[in-house]
């Protein structure tokens, strides 16, 4: 049975979704997107992931911003039409159709909404029992990280770069500090607290990063907004990535350093035990 997908108001099956070659998302990368995750066929943290769309949308002078209640309400039809239990919901927002000019269409150009599922296996992740290696490199990615668009090209060079050379992912390094993996924010633990890069222009600022906060406060961490080192990560107690599909996902190598014992840590796995019970709790 073919997929379903979203398409500017209408449900289609995903191999006659059609998008012109002149929208902005082709020619510039002219676009903004979410990831929801979906367990037990619910929605995570939606009402977040749709507040970030909006900053999104106001930080690059979208001539409109767009329902949430029409957004929860498509989600949940894709949900039923593609009998989702598990997995993630791609929205993705362009400024819509126009002559390719760099300078911004007129504001009564309508944007492309589009959106999709995928089905992923979010709660028994086999990352999440063995853990993750992850190499480093440079961050050559623009200023504006904390946008969420779609000119993913660098981070998708950077993730194919660690599996080639037999890596997980990586995490990039800007003026000698961590700022995030290619789809995932960066976090080590050294005794009872939790370091994570401060929210900035330089990485996105992640839905499940708040709550995984939230969580690790439950469980008598201490947060620290700090930017950290590779050699801080490689001496760290535990290490872990977030990330809307990874949820906590231990890291247990940097490059040739094994981190600690190179096994999953203690609280890595009770932190992911709270943050899957929260989601539940949250979840509509």
């Amino acid at each position: 049975m073919s997929r379903i997908v979203y398409l500017n108001g209408e449900f289609i099956p995903e191999h006659d979704a059609k998008v012109s070659v002149f929208d902005r998302a082709l020619l510039f990368s002219d676009a903004l997107y979410e990831v929801t995750s979906i367990i037990d066929g619910k929605l995570i943290d939606f009402d977040n992931h749709m507040k970030r769309l909006d900053r999104s949308m106001t930080e690059l002078d979208y001539p409109k911003l767009l329902d949430h209640k029409e957004i929860r309400d498509f989600h949940k039809a894709l949900i039923e039409k593609n009998n989702l239990n598990e997995g993630i919901i791609y929205l993705q927002v362009s400024r819509g159709v126009a002559e390719r000019d760099f300078n911004f269409p007129d504001k009564k150009t309508e944007l492309t909404v589009t959106a999709f599922t995928q089905k992923k296996d979010l709660v028994n992740n086999k990352a999440a029992t063995h853990g993750i290696s992850v190499m480093t490199m440079d961050d050559l990615r623009w200023h504006r990280c904390d946008i969420k668009t779609v000119q993913l090209l660098y981070p998708s060079f950077a993730k194919a770069k660690a599996v080639k050379e037999g890596f997980d992912d990586t995490w990039m390094i800007r003026n000698g500090y961590v700022t995030e993996g290619t789809s995932n924010n960066a976090w080590i633990i050294k005794g009872s607290v939790i370091f994570t890069r401060p929210a900035d222009n330089l990485i996105l600022k992640g839905i499940t990063r708040e709550t995984v906060a939230e969580c690790a406060k439950d469980l008598g961490y201490k947060i620290n907004f700090k930017s950290f080192t590779v050699t801080d990560a490689q001496n760290a107690d535990e290490a872990f990535i977030t990330s809307a599909t990874t949820f906590v996902t231990p890291v247990i190598k940097i490059n040739d350093n094994k981190i600690s014992k190179g096994e999953p840590g203690k609280f890595t796995k009770a932190l992911r035990e709270r943050y899957i019970q929260k989601a539940r709790e949250i979840a509509i």
